[in-house]
């Protein structure tokens, strides 16, 4: 059964979220007035593709993965979102249906806001508006980058800028050590390849490679960065 009230730790990843921390009082209020808690097990559906769009989301804990099913049935992460952020509000914008599957990564708390309720607030709230359209120039101007870096960077490039970006979404500062940190999002070697564009057996390469230079750790319960300075390089590296 559903727990209605977000935790402490679930609250303040929705507060503390880049874009939803720069609205103003009352229309955080609003949105969070009007917001129920949902809680998946790992595996879980959220949205199906094809799905007429009824919710504004967003992750308060865990992740949810987009994927999207080829022609043969298989099927492709595209991309995780982290807790803080919202999305699905594009498709209530255009209409449209769902166009990606989300599933739960992990044990996932998500917060939803009704259709309805997402339109009373635009109506109530002018500011919504502006802060959707740069929450969308933001989305966008990251699309071109991914984009660039995978027309421009090498794999290994790529793959540092990618950890970075985990440890960023995801890092937890290591007991034993104040210079490691620790990726508590649980990737298969698969599924860090899709986000990359990339064979498994090349990451898997790249991967090692990194580890011999002391600049990363494999183990069974993650990646763990030994160095994130060398990592900063490599992702600044176009050769």
């Amino acid at each position: 059964m559903d727990d209605p009230i977000l935790t402490m730790e679930e609250r303040e990843a929705i507060n503390s979220g880049r874009w939803f921390s720069s609205l103003s009082p009352s229309l955080r209020h609003d949105i969070l007035r009007c917001a129920f808690v949902k809680r998946y097990q790992d595996g879980d559906l959220i949205v199906a593709r094809g799905e007429p769009a009824e919710q504004w989301i967003a992750c308060a804990k865990g992740a949810v993965r987009v994927s999207s099913t080829t022609l043969a049935g298989k099927q492709i992460t595209l991309t995780y979102v982290e807790p803080g952020i919202w999305f699905g509000d594009v498709s209530i914008f255009d209409g449209d249906r769902r166009t990606h599957d989300t599933y739960a990564h992990g044990p996932t708390t998500i917060l939803i806001v009704a259709r309805a309720d997402f339109q009373k607030i635009l109506a109530q709230h002018s500011e919504l508006y502006e802060a959707l359209l740069k929450l969308q120039a933001r989305r966008i101007r990251l699309l071109f980058g991914q984009v660039e870096d995978l027309n421009t960077l090498p794999l290994r490039a790529r793959l540092a800028k990618q950890i970075g970006h985990l440890v960023r979404s995801y890092g937890v500062a290591s007991l034993s050590s104040n210079d490691e940190w620790r990726i508590t999002l649980q990737l298969a070697q698969e599924e860090l390849a899709q986000l990359l564009g990339a064979s498994r057996q090349r990451v898997n390469q790249e991967l090692k490679t990194m580890e011999r230079e002391g600049v990363i750790r494999v183990e069974p319960a993650g990646l763990v960065v030994c160095d994130r300075h060398a990592l900063l390089r490599i992702g600044e590296s176009d050769v």
